[in-house]
């Protein structure tokens, strides 16, 4: 049955947690286990996950979907407007063409938001700094006039609304990092996937930005730091995906921030918000981890909130 959402946190979920961070990779969940075992584990809502993960054929994924009695609530994307500092168009046709194919599948799928990741300052294998860490003036510029000509055009020829995702090793990590964004951004055409977990690691307070930009949150990824864990990331500056292979990310509740406390500040709000669970486990050694932990995820957040709610 589908419930009324109006003002309500609807949980979902993503790929991400059956360790899914590629289009192909034989250590991810085959993607017919993912959205069995995401049918199984009581949710009703998924992102689409790395664009070819899951079938590209608008029928067939929809077929897929059905037989599941899923439904699609974003898509994601991964852009670099800052590179295009010098005026040149390079770092905006790197962005349009894959964007343009996710936003036509989301659409297709009924999907409501494309989540925006910026590309990160160093290499997440390596550890090699592939650019400065820290962003000029112009690269700042580049940043939000390309974010909002995305978010114009997601919205005007597709329907969707665009959620920015701050993120672990890029250049809008920390909280004065995301409130700068937020301050120089369109709230018509660009606002906040608040990822709890990148907010923690990067040293920013989920409440606070919620808070401080009530109308600007448009979207979360639930997700917690081990903050033990997190220290040692800091202390031997470890990229974002060694991190994770260091344990940084945390069933719920076990770790920060509190999500009781989002979840009843976001249904303050009075507005409703998809609230995805998201815990980064690639790359997954046994595809039989992470069903239970969803199922206990689910249980537990729906626990968190008087209008929290799957479908």
């Amino acid at each position: 049955m589908m419930l009324d959402i109006k003002n309500k946190l609807i949980i979902g979920t993503a790929p991400d947690s059956w360790g899914v961070w590629f289009p192909e990779d034989p250590k991810q969940t085959p993607w017919e286990r993912f959205l069995d075992e995401v049918a199984e584990s009581g949710y009703k809502t998924i992102e689409l996950g790395p664009y070819g993960y899951l079938p590209t054929d608008p029928s067939r994924l929809a077929d897929e979907l059905a037989a599941r009695d899923l439904n699609v609530c974003a898509g994601t994307v991964f852009t670099a407007f800052h590179r295009g500092l010098d005026g040149s168009a390079a770092a905006w046709d790197e962005a349009w063409e894959p964007a343009r194919r996710v936003a036509e599948l989301t659409a297709a799928m009924g999907g409501e938001h494309i989540v925006v990741i910026p590309a990160m300052w160093r290499d997440d294998v390596t550890g090699e700094a592939v650019e400065d860490e820290q962003l000029s003036a112009g690269g700042w510029d580049a940043l939000f006039q390309g974010h909002d000509r995305l978010g114009k055009i997601l919205a005007e020829d597709f329907g969707l609304k665009q959620q920015f995702h701050s993120h672990a090793d890029s250049h809008v990590c920390a909280q004065d990092d995301i409130e700068r964004f937020l301050q120089h951004t369109d709230p018509a055409f660009t606002n906040l996937c608040l990822d709890t977990g990148h907010a923690e690691y990067g040293g920013a307070s989920s409440l606070e930005l919620i808070s401080n930009h009530p109308e600007r949150i448009g979207y979360l990824h639930l997700k917690q730091i081990d903050p033990v864990v997190l220290a040692k990331v800091r202390e031997s500056n470890m990229t974002w995906a060694a991190a994770n292979k260091a344990g940084v990310m945390v069933e719920p509740p076990n770790g920060l921030p509190d999500l009781r406390a989002v979840i009843e500040a976001v249904e303050a709000l009075d507005k409703p918000v998809y609230g995805i669970v998201e815990q980064d486990m690639y790359p997954v050694i046994d595809f039989s981890v992470p069903m239970p932990i969803a199922k206990r995820t689910a249980a537990h957040l729906l626990s968190c909130g008087s209008r929290t709610r799957v479908r």
